[in-house]
């Protein structure tokens, strides 16, 4: 093939979808920061150039990190790489989608929201919501597990993170249900990395009444649950946050949370069922499965990767990057870079610096909700591996070993399976 891969439309181009990573790896050999040719985009592919623009909130706003150059920023920018945006962003940032929700905010917003989402995922919620965890998963394997076959991301992985993230949440027993079905529904139409849509400015705003609804009740009649920690939380400087403010924070959680560790789980049953060997060491040795999911991440990362706006004129490794330019720190890139990993296209469950990986990011914006994606992802992999014997692919549904056949979500934001087709051997 003499088709120069860097030049490929990274953006719209679906021979990217199945497999990023020869464009990742050309793109990097060409340079760890480049600029592409279609929209103007510097790409960051390098893992400390990565780690550096994610440290730098000074130099670069997060106000575009979920739409990127679609469509881009309000305001034309260009001829104004040598100024200091910082004001101008202030003014227009609230016409960008997703702007109300925590991956978009720069401090000192940024820094009270996510204090607040911090009240909520606390170390004893997360323990007393991972020990819930083990019910959960065992009431949604009995139905999934008893035909000895099945389609593992709507059988298990979805519904178990849903009911996971609402029992963190405190939402009560009896609205479960719905709203469930509301976020499984809603999710697929905010059109989120996919330069062909336009994108809803409040994407999650079909869960706003809801939550709003839970929020205000609870604080007119506390009672002794998570709703009503999360509806009394205070901002660090002991202000009441607006009903608003924590009604984001709650859905942000609700959806966003889950997506990922879906993601996550599914390619680790998929890398189990790939590879015979890895599923029999971790069923000799469950001490593994933490560096295993560590491992995951690393060669699969769920998020391909967030956007920065520079502010003010800067340099990312030893290129130039003047006021205004969209930057991608692809992670899916930094996470294979050979300067930082031995061999890192292949996976290694035991790799001893795997949990250096950019899945969740770094800095102010790195994954709140890391901790509870680890503890579902190890929780469900403990249960599968103790109630079966076997887990494979399904070859009529995939095709045989070595020339599998799998689809990804078609976006250049996300990185994860449309489907996963297994069959088990049931203990």
């Amino acid at each position: 093939m003499t088709e120069d891969l860097t030049t490929v439309d990274f953006f719209r181009d679906g021979r990217l979808t199945d497999d990023p990573y020869t464009f990742y790896e050309a793109l990097r050999n060409k340079c760890p920061v480049s600029r592409e040719d279609h929209y103007g985009v510097t790409m960051v592919t390098g893992w400390q150039e990565a780690v550096d623009v994610y440290n730098d909130a000074e130099s670069f706003s997060s106000c575009i990190s979920v739409t990127g150059p679609f469509p881009g920023f309000p305001v034309p920018l260009e001829g104004r790489q040598d100024e200091d945006l910082t004001e101008l962003i202030k003014q227009h940032r609230d016409e960008i989608p997703f702007s109300d929700q925590l991956p978009t905010l720069d401090p000192p917003t940024h820094t009270n929201h996510r204090a607040l989402l911090m009240r909520l995922i606390t170390p004893k919620r997360l323990k007393e919501n991972e020990d819930a965890m083990w019910q959960l998963a065992d009431d949604i394997l009995d139905d999934f597990l008893a035909p000895g076959r099945g389609e593992f991301i709507k059988g298990f992985a979805g519904p178990f993170t849903l009911r996971v993230i609402a029992d963190l949440l405190g939402v009560p027993d009896e609205d479960r249900a719905e709203l469930i079905d509301r976020l499984a529904r809603g999710t697929h139409g905010s059109g989120l990395g996919n330069a062909e849509k336009t994108l809803a400015k409040t994407p999650l705003e079909y869960l706003y009444e809801v939550f709003a609804t839970y929020v205000e009740d609870r604080r007119a009649q506390p009672r002794d649950d998570v709703l009503t920690g999360l509806a009394t939380a205070t901002f660090p400087d002991g202000t009441m946050p607006d009903v608003g403010d924590v009604v984001r924070v709650a859905t942000n959680v609700f959806s966003a949370g889950q997506e990922t560790t879906v993601r996550l789980l599914s390619t680790a049953l998929k890398v189990l069922g790939d590879r015979p060997d890895i599923q029999a060491k971790l069923r000799g040795d469950r001490s593994l499965l933490p560096n295993f999911i560590e491992e995951c991440l690393r060669i699969e990362s769920p998020v391909k990767g967030d956007f920065r706006l520079s502010r003010v004129p800067t340099t990312v490794g030893d290129q130039h990057v003047g006021a205004g330019t969209t930057v991608m720190v692809i992670n899916g890139a930094a996470n294979r870079d050979p300067r930082r990993f031995e061999d890192p296209d292949a996976f290694d469950p035991e790799r001893k610096n795997a949990r250096q990986h950019l899945a969740f990011g770094r800095g102010i914006h790195s994954c709140p909700g890391a901790p509870l994606a680890r503890a579902e992802t190890r929780v469900g992999l403990e249960r599968l591996l103790d109630r079966t014997s076997d887990i494979r692919i399904s070859e009529s549904e995939h095709g045989p070993a070595g020339a599998r056949r799998y689809k990804y979500i078609p976006t250049y934001i996300l990185r994860g399976l449309t489907e996963l087709h297994l069959e088990f051997d049931v203990i």
